[in-house]
């Protein structure tokens, strides 16, 4: 197996090391805020920090990868939990546990079935979406923190816009003054020096301004007292019918995950020249839930924007990874106290700014200028997880993307293919209007599968070409080197086609049909009383027709 930290020199260790500085400096106020935005204590952010981490990057075969909760999972966590259990309650704590320990062993199951294909299913605009109205939603939880106002962050985002606006005048002023400028902090430093710890920064900054003028006492919530010590490993206590009610979100949180986490794999392994295998990553990330779940964690993915901060930094190994579960390991031991006066408004404005850009504004405006059928599908998305959560949101995305590929399957090309017996005439010249190959005989061409969206479309066109032929057809081709395969509803379409054109004695056949599909055609029973050819070059040589281009097809449209 692969370690972790191949490629690893006497010339890039400390490049290395360095970058596990870096991704300590940006992953702690991350995890901590991440954790809050579950519902969840600050611990459960760091704890996912150490054995998963280190299990991920052991396992992993991306070189830059790096797992961690993130925005999406945690709102996906928040949202399907507020219902069961008191956010930050043993059993809630107890429930998101659970909920990645399940999420774990759908990892497994996947690099067991090698089923990495199923995260094409999650196409970009269902992504773009999903992601963006989560973010939207962790947005408007967040600038009531900035503002120092109350909201209801377990409810809706109707319901929490409707707090955030009407108790505006409730606004602290201090809370307001620490959080904007707190934005305007990271904003700023990151047009100065990108790849500078700017979040690590205006966590010390505005930790020391808290103490500095007692803002806690002036009504600026702190994040409170932090646990030290290691995390407590243990299996979750609950009844089956909960765990049971958890396997819905496990699926829709591993879903997401895998999705993302395999194209940030891909995406990094092509852009540096080195390989990675989808099921091995699939089966880094279900190790590193299970531990996750053990250790009294939540749910875990990859996190794009560290891995692209370890990009910048020219990191091409896991150190890093290593290097980040050794600091968050010292910093639990020793280092909680300085945790515990961290003001809230300089945490949600270093959340906001990171998930403020995940909104896909950009992303969307390309969707409409590439495609307003998949942009109208990501607008979906992004609605849905606003008005009926991120479970239903993604569901109804879903759904709709299926509606669309039955769409657009069940109107593929069909082409009636161009001959001329006239050896003096181009055997393709001005085709737009072809109503037959050659007197008599009709070759047609359908571009897809055969299946129950689109078999009576084949038979229609085809009874419609037969009708409208400018002389009696005899012959009836149907040239399937574009057809890769076919359903029982699909062969039920040809033979009754079949059956309709030998009731007006026109014989049926087949030409350029793929082994694989000759089988199954066989099986349907297809082939019985109707031709098969090897090219249409057959066809028409059955007829006696002279071509300028003897050793060719017949050519296509």
């Amino acid at each position: 197996m692969r370690l972790p930290v191949v490629g690893l020199t006497r010339s890039n260790w400390l490049r290395e090391f360095s970058a596990g500085i870096t991704l300590l400096a940006i992953s702690v106020p991350l995890n901590i805020g991440y954790a809050q935005i579950a519902g969840l204590p600050a611990t459960a952010g760091l704890y996912a920090l150490i054995v998963p981490t280190v299990g991920f990057a052991l396992l992993v075969s991306s070189r830059q990868v790096v797992a961690s909760p993130d925005a999406a999972a945690a709102a996906m966590v928040a949202s399907s939990l507020m219902g069961m259990g008191a956010a930050g309650s043993g059993n809630y704590t107890q429930m998101a546990a659970a909920q990645a320990i399940l999420g774990g062993v759908m990892f497994l199951l996947c690099a067991v079935f090698k089923l990495g294909f199923l995260a094409d299913f999650l196409s970009k605009p269902i992504l773009v979406g999903f992601v963006g109205g989560l973010a939207l939603d962790i947005t408007v939880s967040q600038a009531a923190k900035v503002l120092g106002v109350p909201i209801n962050s377990g409810g809706e985002f109707g319901e929490k816009l409707f707090d955030l606006v009407s108790h505006l005048g409730e606004a602290n002023l201090w809370a307001m003054c620490l959080g904007t400028s707190s934005i305007l902090i990271l904003l700023w430093g990151r047009r100065i020096i990108a790849s500078a710890p700017w979040a690590l920064m205006v966590m010390i900054a505005a930790t020391a301004a808290s103490v500095l003028f007692d803002l806690q006492g002036k009504g600026v919530s702190v994040l409170g007292k932090v646990p030290a010590g290691l995390p407590t490993f243990s299996v979750p206590v609950l009844s089956w019918s909960t765990w049971l009610a958890l396997i819905p979100s496990a699926i829709a949180l591993t879903a997401v995950a895998v999705a993302e986490g395999l194209l940030v794999s891909r995406q990094y392994g092509e852009k540096n020249n080195y390989s990675t295998d989808p099921n091995r990553d699939l089966l880094a990330f279900g190790a590193a839930n299970i531990a996750s779940g053990f250790s009294s964690s939540f749910t875990l993915g990859s996190s794009t924007s560290r891995t692209a901060a370890m990009d910048v930094a020219g990191s091409r190994t896991q150190l890093p990874s290593l290097v980040l579960a050794v600091g968050t390991l010292l910093l639990l031991l020793f280092g909680t106290d300085l945790l515990a006066d961290i003001p809230s408004p300089a945490i949600g404005a270093i959340v906001a700014v990171a998930v403020f850009k995940l909104i896909g504004f950009l992303d969307f405006r390309e969707l409409w200028t590439q495609s307003r059928a998949e942009c109208a599908i990501g607008a979906a998305c992004f609605v849905g997880v606003l008005v009926v959560g991120p479970i239903g949101g993604i569901t109804l995305a879903f759904v709709l993307s299926l509606v669309n590929l039955a769409r657009r399957a069940s109107n593929p090309a069909v082409d009636i293919l161009a001959g001329s017996d006239d050896p003096t005439v181009s055997l393709l010249d001005e085709v737009d209007d072809v109503r037959e190959t050659a007197p008599g005989v009709i070759i047609m061409r359908f571009a897809a599968p055969i299946f129950f969206a689109n078999g009576s479309v084949l038979a229609d066109r085809a009874r419609n070409a037969v009708e409208s032929a400018p002389h009696p057809v005899t012959t009836f081709v149907l040239d399937l080197e574009a057809v890769t395969d076919i359903d029982v509803t699909g062969a039920g379409a040809l033979i009754a086609l079949r059956e309709w054109l030998h009731s007006r004695s026109v014989t049926l056949g087949f030409s350029r049909v793929r082994p694989p599909l000759q089988e199954r055609f066989t099986r349907f029973g297809l082939l019985e009383s109707a031709h098969l050819y090897r090219t249409n070059r057959d066809v028409v040589s059955a007829f006696r027709m002279e071509f300028t281009t003897p050793d060719a097809d017949v050519p296509e449209r």
